[in-house]
């Protein structure tokens, strides 16, 4: 599994004002934290409790995986829970399931709408979100652009992500720079016709 790179799409609505109809994923990342702590878990032995509760903030700059970007702040804004739990998000079966996973997507999203104060005062344009482990401060779990930027002024209905509108899924393809493959294709070029065989006994036998 690659770590590094999920797929996430969202789009973020206002509520009773207009509607974005889904369009194709946009490229984010699991953060630098976040690939630490699962890495180290997964595999080092190394003890994490995941959050029960994670929190979904916006973005007026863009988000990295080592830091968030400039967090909508006053106006009446403030980062929305989402609880963990099959009721919450989608199972990689379908969207709006409520079973355990038994997909083959890798995809979850909200099942219920995830919906912002209404602005008092304008938020500027919000161009990306993240999966934050606490009300404020804490740890970036994920962060990802939101699939069409919006503008939030003061008096606008309440930002909101609608049921399905913000998925994430773990990219299980592996990645490779383009210099690594171009490594790996004279590795096989030099062993395959230069050398005339494979290195050591474990690796495949030529055809």
């Amino acid at each position: 599994m690659h770590f590094r790179k999920f797929i996430a799409a969202a789009a973020l609505a206002l509520a009773a004002t207009f509607s974005v109809a889904p369009t194709p994923a946009l490229a984010g990342a699991m953060s630098d934290f976040w690939e630490n702590k699962v890495i180290d878990l997964a595999f080092r032995s190394q003890a994490y409790a995941f959050p029960a509760t994670k929190y979904v903030a916006l973005y007026t700059t863009a988000c990295s995986d080592a830091s968030g970007g400039t967090e909508v702040s006053g106006g009446s804004y403030a980062r929305v829970a989402v609880s963990d739990g099959l009721t919450s998000w989608a199972g990689t079966q379908a969207a709006g399931s409520t079973t355990a996973s038994s997909g083959t997507s890798g995809t979850t999203s909200n099942n219920a709408a995830i919906t912002f104060p209404a602005p008092s005062a304008n938020w500027g344009t919000v161009s990306h979100f993240s999966i934050m482990d606490a009300s404020s401060g804490g740890n970036l779990l994920i962060c990802a652009a939101l699939t069409q930027a919006k503008t939030v002024n003061s008096g606008d209905a309440a930002p909101s992500f609608a049921a399905s509108a913000l998925s994430l899924q773990i990219d299980n393809n592996l990645a490779f720079a383009p210099w690594l493959w171009l490594i790996l294709a004279l590795w096989v070029f030099y062993f395959r016709f230069a050398n005339g065989r494979w290195p050591g006994r474990n690796y495949l036998s030529r055809s």
